[in-house]
């Protein structure tokens, strides 16, 4: 088993993959996904269609001004470097600009990647639990295996069984989330004002929360 330095040091280099490098993407996720008219977007927008505010090299018109013209969804977004996953490793290099035949592949292969290389981020997080110490090299083969599946080709990850392969990696989640809970459980157990929240899909809005402590606490699922 590593050590806690050599987990450290693992995780900061697959850290400089899973941060969303815009510069080295062809703005898929101005593209790709759809978004409907809210507090978030001031528009609707189909899945596949290039977004209003995407220029002709694949940046943003908008960019400085996001939240001022109605485009704060756009500004918590996090794709976990899919993106330039996408564009430099699963495509070469060939953008939907200039390879109008591969554009409908690229944007159903990109939000698969996404939720890929979001489960290698927390996974990646997973090794920082030191209480969760007892399934690390379970959480590295996951890691060595959600990796491989993000190599693969575009054809092979379109028909990739995405569900199942999250369900996999939730349980090593889960487990050490909750391993994590437990220590903590364990630290505040005198804490008197520690709220009791352990289910799941709990309701919270419009609770006075000024003086609890949800310190181990699952939130998992609440509102």
């Amino acid at each position: 088993m590593a050590s806690k330095i050599e987990n450290i040091g693992l995780v900061n280099e697959r850290y400089k993959n899973l941060k969303a490098d815009c510069e080295s993407c062809f703005g898929l996720c101005c593209v790709a996904l759809p978004f409907a008219a809210s507090a978030d977007f001031a528009n609707d927008k189909i899945a596949g269609k290039p977004c209003h505010n995407l220029q002709s090299d694949f940046r943003c018109g908008v960019h400085k001004n996001l939240r001022e013209v109605g485009f704060k969804g756009c500004t918590v977004f996090d794709c976990f470097g899919a993106g330039q996953k996408v564009s430099q490793v699963t495509f070469n290099g060939k953008d939907w600009r200039q390879n109008p035949e591969l554009a409908n592949e690229m944007y159903e292969v990109f939000p698969i990647m996404k939720q890929l290389h979001e489960m290698l981020w927390y996974l990646n997080e997973c090794l920082m639990i030191s209480a969760a110490s007892d399934i690390h090299d379970e959480i590295k083969t996951a890691l060595e295996e959600t990796e491989k599946l993000t190599l693969m080709d575009p054809k092979k990850i379109q028909n990739l069984d995405i569900i199942a392969h999250r369900a996999e990696v939730n349980s090593l989640l889960i487990h050490a989330s909750e391993q994590a809970r437990t220590v903590a459980l364990k630290k505040f157990k005198n804490n008197k004002k520690r709220q009791k929240a352990t289910g799941r899909a709990l309701d919270f809005i419009g609770a006075k929360l000024k003086d609890a402590n949800f310190i181990g606490a699952n939130l998992r699922g609440a509102y």
